[in-house]
């Protein structure tokens, strides 16, 4: 009887402890710790314990390499390091951020893996932060509560895309489709593109409708491939014997390719006669990103007598800039041409392009001719430019926009004029507005011919000098961007900033810098460092990374990975002498700190030369041998006072004065000489009179004062110049002041300057 009670007491006994059990776990924050202050608590203290072991580790440099040269250590250490990356990736991983913290490469592993912690801190800190706001009753998330009949604000990116309020749109909320995380296209690329700082050399080798053959150099593919890395020779002599092979070939390298044909092209009688517009526009659209649908495309325009084309491009992130796109337009169809995809391939068009039967619209072409020559090595013979059409008919405005609305009363959509072209797929809205730029170009080109012909009362003579602007801008040459040691002056010179010596040169070699940056990484200049920015460290020359840093707002990512060496060359500025340069003294100093050859300089730029020189430490003497007597006072008192604009610049104006003075002297002194040994020869010549008449014109000769020397400046080597050589004691007193007996309080002639 008794059994059955005991074993139920027994039973409840257990419910109760694993129930208290499952209490306690419950109400645990973490396993093991029952609230937060005990997981801080036991946080800290490891925090602290992981600090003080790290301390005791061998510090970075020799006694570091000296611990790692043990295979045991070197091995402990990449474990535990490889450990701790995985235990630091998992982290990034719960929290969302990126967590490749192992795979990266060895030059740039370092950086990276700085970049990757610093994000995750900022993304964590900030979870945390909002954290801590929704415990204290705050909700960032919240709608803000407006008052009743307020309407919010509709959202308009910018003013150029802005619809007019007549337009009947089914909402103002326009979007700007740009991509941050778009692949770059340049990796795709058969041809790796060329950002070398040499002169652009065409990319055509098949020369159709050629009445002049193309040259052997672009033909001859062992020649156009030949490289100097690609010779068996020492680095040394690459260059050189690259420069002999290709020598005979530089005329043909930088031509024109259709040079010839187009000096030779007239215009066909029946395209300066009246057209009668055709009104019908083209329904069909097709998008070639194939070879097969690009040759089928090829056979088509070959059998027209006129087609439209215009083209999109990318230039942010890209040095040279990418042709993202060509929209093709002829009067039955429309053709969307992916120049990404086909980019090694489009020289086939050059069949259509060059052929002049064919009429070729563009409205604008100029950009459209460097870019179809830069990338796709296009070329195009029998160009008709509506944008010339347009200047010729004193039109209001020569935009296409207006052409538009003026000639087919169509208003254009423009909130994709600054989209990024290189998204794939393309969106619908994207393809219809790079449609629409070449679908109504045919029926302009009518209407444009028309009134050109009316405008001038039926004669052709208008008409033939858009042909002609036309033909002119068809001869363009694509011109690469080249960099030299006075590239930067352009732009600074376009800031209206007058600078110092010290920021000049910070602007100058960022500007270097930004350059050599850019191409490497085939990113533009004002993706690598805008000029903006450019201007304010040239101008703050901050004395720390973190105050470059602080000079851009947003932070370019390449300025943050070479924040270091962006840091040493703030510091190789400042260690130029300050300066205080005007604008129209610039050029002249500039010559002064280039260190070219002395015989290229005049006597005035040598003088003024080593008086600067002596100006980079003022606490070094004067080498008065250097200067003319009139100009050592100068030269005292400035060196051993603080750098003064005025001073330099009467100085160097003083003796690039003298220095002419003195050449006009010697000049005139030797039109003397000259003038003295031309009488004498001509007296030698004359016959001598008879000694009777030497008698009679015998007369007392009145003495002539002897000649002067020539000036010779004293020779202050010899002097006793101990009276300078002492530094400036107490009470400031100047180099002039002479040693002896005290005055004080009695007031001293000071030397004026």
């Amino acid at each position: 009887m008794d059994s059955p009670k005991s074993n139920d007491s027994t039973n409840s006994g257990l419910r109760d402890s694993t129930s208290k059990a499952n209490d306690e776990e419950q109400d645990e924050l973490c396993p093991g710790f029952r609230n937060a202050d005990a997981f801080v608590k036991y946080g800290l203290g490891a925090v602290l314990s992981a600090t003080k072991a790290s301390a005791s580790l061998p510090q970075t440099g020799d006694e570091d390499d000296f611990y790692r040269s043990f295979p045991g250590f070197r091995e402990f250490c990449e474990s535990q390091g490889d450990k701790l990356l995985h235990c630091m990736s998992q982290i990034m991983q719960h929290h969302g951020c990126r967590s490749h913290l192992r795979d990266q490469s060895k030059l740039t592993g370092l950086e990276e893996r700085f970049d990757l912690v610093v994000d995750s801190n900022d993304v964590i800190l900030e979870r945390v932060g909002i954290l801590l706001d929704e415990a204290d009753g705050v909700n960032r998330t919240q709608q803000p509560v407006l008052p009743a009949g307020f309407q919010p604000p509709k959202i308009v990116v910018s003013s150029w895309n802005r619809m007019g309020s007549g337009s009947r749109s089914r909402s103002e909320t326009f979007r700007l489709l740009h991509a941050k995380n778009v692949a770059r296209p340049q990796l795709k690329f058969k041809e790796k593109v060329d950002n070398s700082n040499t002169p652009f050399i065409p990319k055509i080798f098949i020369k159709p409708n050629a009445t002049k053959p193309l040259s052997s150099y672009f033909t001859n593919k062992q020649i156009r491939k030949q490289r100097p890395e690609d010779l068996d020779v020492p680095a040394a002599l690459a260059d050189l014997i690259h420069q002999q092979r290709t020598q005979e070939h530089v005329e043909d390298m930088f031509a024109h390719p259709y040079q010839y044909e187009l000096d030779h092209f007239t215009v066909p009688e029946g395209l300066l006669s009246k057209p009668e517009p055709q009104v019908g526009y083209s329904t069909k659209c097709s998008f070639i990103d194939s070879l097969e649908d690009l040759v089928a495309l090829n056979e088509k325009l070959c059998k027209l007598s006129e087609f439209a084309v215009d083209l999109e491009h990318h230039n942010y992130r890209s040095f040279l800039g990418l042709t993202c796109l060509m929209q093709i337009s002829t009067r039955e169809e429309d053709f969307i041409v992916d120049t990404i995809e086909l980019r090694s391939e489009l020289y086939i068009l050059n069949e259509a392009f060059t052929d002049p039967a064919i009429v070729k619209v563009f409205h604008g072409a100029d950009s459209d001719i460097d870019w179809l020559q830069r990338d796709l090595g296009l070329y195009v013979v029998n160009l008709f430019d509506t944008h010339q059409a347009s200047r010729a008919l004193n039109l209001a405005r020569h935009s296409l926009d207006h052409l538009l609305k003026h000639f087919c009363t169509v208003d254009t959509d423009k909130r994709y004029q600054l989209a990024d072209w290189r998204i794939r797929p393309l969106p619908e809205e994207m393809v219809q507005y790079a449609r629409t730029d070449t679908h109504y170009l045919p029926y302009i080109y009518d209407c444009v011919r028309a009134q050109l012909l009316d405008f001038n009362h039926g004669q052709p003579g208008l008409l033939q000098s858009v042909w002609n602007k036309s033909r002119d801008i068809s001869l363009k040459k694509y011109v690469k961007p080249i960099f030299t040691e006075e590239s930067y002056l352009e732009l600074q010179r376009k800031q209206k900033r007058s600078l110092n010596t010290q920021q000049l040169t910070a602007f100058r070699l960022l500007f270097a810098w930004r350059d050599k940056l850019a191409r490497q990484e085939d990113e533009s200049t004002g993706f690598t460092l805008p000029t903006h920015m450019m201007n304010k460290i040239s101008e703050e020359l901050p004395r720390e990374p973190q105050g470059i840093i602080a000079c851009c707002n947003p932070v370019p990512p390449l300025v943050r990975q070479q924040v270091n060496e962006l840091h040493l060359l703030v510091q190789q500025a400042r260690e130029m002498p300050l300066l205080k340069v005007r604008r129209w003294l610039e050029p002249m100093f500039l010559e002064l700190e280039t260190p070219n050859d002395q015989d290229s300089h005049s006597v005035a730029q040598m003088k003024a030369r080593r008086i600067i020189e002596s100006f980079e430490n003022p606490f070094r003497m004067v080498r008065y041998d250097m200067v003319k007597p009139q100009y050592c006072l100068h030269c005292i008192l400035f060196n051993r006072t603080q750098h003064s604009t005025i001073f330099l610049v009467i100085s160097v104006l003083a003796l690039q004065w003298c220095a002419h003075q003195q050449e006009c002297q010697e000049s005139a002194k030797g039109d003397v000489k000259k003038r003295e040994r031309v009488a004498s020869e001509v007296g030698e010549l004359t016959p001598k009179p008879s000694k009777k008449l030497l008698k009679s014109a015998e007369k007392p000769e009145k003495k002539e004062p002897p000649p002067q020397d020539d000036f010779n400046p004293f020779d202050y080597s010899q002097s006793d110049l101990k009276v300078f050589a002492g530094s400036s004691g107490p009470g400031n007193r100047s180099m002039s002041y002479m040693a002896g007996k005290s005055e004080r309080g009695v007031r001293q002639n000071w030397p004026k300057r």
